[in-house]
């Protein structure tokens, strides 16, 4: 007797691109392979001290959590910059994204930047430009979202693939 496969469940995916200046959001949902765009967004932050940008990050993320009610969020790891300086602010923006995340119960799974272009792009040097076209793309829409907002929602997708990568070798 042939065994009869249940559909894929829908997992709402929220992407991150943490930044200082601007933090990249994006929101899909995945059914197995079949991705579907929701939401995305370039917050800009306001100017002046880190911790007014770190507030705006934080407060914004919680009303995008509440309106879209994602099931996991993805972001991006913090990479090794020339600044040192860069990067402890950077790191700052992506804890203010990631308490938003633990603040609503929402699992939160990390890739680093490599990562992320090699599994939207098909390679892990991949310029802004090339994820815009992709993201495009992959999502079906008419026009590419802003770069932060692009990379958020590639941050998503790499989280849908592997996700149904696992899957995949869980049924095998």
């Amino acid at each position: 007797m042939r065994q009869t496969r249940s559909p894929a469940p829908v997992v709402t995916i929220l992407g991150i691109d943490p930044g200082s200046r601007i933090t990249g959001v994006g929101v899909i949902k995945a059914q197995g392979s079949n991705l579907k765009y929701v939401y995305a967004e370039s917050l800009v932050l306001p100017k002046g001290e880190l911790p007014v940008r770190l507030e705006a990050i934080y407060s914004r993320l919680q009303s995008i959590v509440a309106q879209t009610r994602p099931d996991i969020v993805s972001i991006e790891k913090v990479f090794l910059a020339k600044n040192p300086q860069s990067a402890l602010v950077l790191g700052h923006a992506r804890g203010a994204a990631m308490l938003a995340a633990v603040n609503n119960q929402l699992p939160v799974v990390e890739y680093s930047a490599t990562e992320i272009k090699k599994t939207v792009v098909g390679k892990g040097r991949a310029d802004k430009a090339q994820i815009q076209h992709m993201i495009r793309v992959l999502l079906g829409l008419r026009v590419a979202p802003e770069e932060d907002a692009s990379d958020a929602l590639a941050a998503a997708v790499c989280h849908a693939h592997h996700q149904q990568i696992n899957t995949t070798i869980r049924e095998a």
